[in-house]
């Protein structure tokens, strides 16, 4: 494949639309929450978060569908019997989403939604925490910050239910959301509780952000928190405009992943075609190539950390395997599993895991992560300027 975009049919194609095949999905929940980034964040899907290397599992898609027409043949809720397959199964990655939820969901991958700007995560216990905020959006000017616990949207608890379920409160039940209508939040900060309302505004991703810290002469930075729609031509508009000589850093630190195709695009952007990854569906084997006429000269480090994840993970891997990159930072989250949608008989959307990604070298990356180079914490970017002008390029 060329590494522009990866389509699955589902069975029954709603508009004629394919669905998109998704290696990050932690992607989903987020954004806001706003934003799936879906978020942008991530898809924690829902389900208790196991920690990193726990190993994974996979929910059966014969069964999902099973239990979900099933269901509907005796009066009930496919989506719901299905999400219980999938609860049950333990596999932390596969969802189920309403039409509407995906919907949002596809919005989100295109870079444009309503929300609040919020990210969003599961941790220990079920609770909602919030993970990440938008600068500019209304979570950010109500002083909602990262770490924050989300007890409550509407008056509902959100302790124990699916992060997506919580994602789609705030963005309005069933997708009925609509730009300034007002949502009411519960949160916690240690031992402090408070409520605000806030309005849903529209939002556009800014997953791309390019900067030259050091002045004129130092290096590019470009900073991707996620990878949606059109990010890879971003990436690649930005090393053409980089000064080659200075060098460049690849911030990838809390990216919670995206659409494959466009980390394959990133990676398309410093290579020179070649082999970017591969992966499997159901034991079949497949591999992404990278096009050619990157650039392979600039030099290049690439920054991780705890949190960047699946698709990012996939594009660290690449550009150290291929020896086009010094990676610098902590241990990436380590999740390499591929998700594949398929309309469920009700019309909802099953995302499950159809297989894991390795890096050209063979690496597996689910459960495991990346290893930087060269390991650094706080003075992560330092590190990463001092490495570059050891590769040549400007400090």
């Amino acid at each position: 494949m060329s590494g522009t975009s990866l389509f699955v049919r589902p069975r029954r194609s709603r508009r004629g639309a394919a669905l998109t095949l998704v290696v990050a999905s932690v992607l989903a929940t987020g954004a806001a929450t706003g934003s799936w980034h879906a978020g942008r964040e991530g898809r924690s899907h829902g389900k208790p978060a196991a920690a990193p290397g726990s190993g994974s599992r996979t929910a059966d898609r014969e069964a999902v569908e099973g239990a979900a027409a099933q269901a509907m043949a005796d009066g009930k809720s496919g989506a719901q019997a299905a999400a219980d397959v999938v609860s049950r199964s333990g596999d932390r990655w596969s969802t189920i989403y309403t039409a509407g939820e995906f919907e949002d969901f596809q919005r989100q991958l295109d870079g444009d939604y309503v929300g609040v700007g919020l990210w969003l995560r599961q941790a220990a216990g079920g609770r909602i925490v919030v993970s990440r905020v938008r600068p500019d959006g209304p979570a950010a000017r109500a002083g909602i910050t990262t770490g924050d616990r989300l007890r409550a949207v509407g008056g509902r608890p959100s302790r124990g239910r699916p992060v997506t379920e919580v994602v789609a409160r705030l963005r309005g039940d069933g997708g009925s959301g609509a730009e300034g209508t007002p949502v009411a939040l519960d949160l916690q900060r240690g031992a402090r509780q408070w409520s605000v309302t806030l309005h849903r505004v529209r939002l556009r991703s800014d997953d791309v952000r390019t900067d030259r810290p050091a002045g004129a002469a130092g290096p590019t930075r470009i900073k991707v928190a996620a990878f949606t729609k059109g990010t890879g031509a971003q990436i690649r508009d930005a090393v053409r405009a980089a000064a080659p000589h200075a060098g460049l850093l690849l911030d990838l630190r809390g990216n919670t992943g995206g659409l494959v195709a466009e980390a394959v695009s990133a990676a398309s952007a410093f290579l020179d075609g070649g082999l970017v990854a591969t992966y499997d569906v159901h034991g079949s084997q497949r591999a992404l190539y990278a096009d050619g006429g990157g650039d392979t000269r600039i030099p290049l480090v690439v920054l991780v950390d705890g949190g960047t994840m699946s698709a990012a993970e996939l594009l660290a891997g690449a550009l150290q395997d291929r020896g086009r990159a010094v990676v610098v930072g902590s241990p990436t989250f380590g999740k390499g599993s591929v998700q594949m949608p398929s309309e469920l008989p009700d019309g909802s959307v099953a995302e499950l895991t159809v297989g894991h990604y390795r890096t050209p070298a063979g690496r597996a990356v689910d459960g495991r992560g990346i290893t930087p180079d060269l390991a650094a914490g706080d003075g992560a970017v330092q590190r990463a300027r001092t490495v570059l002008s050891g590769l040549g390029g400007g400090a």
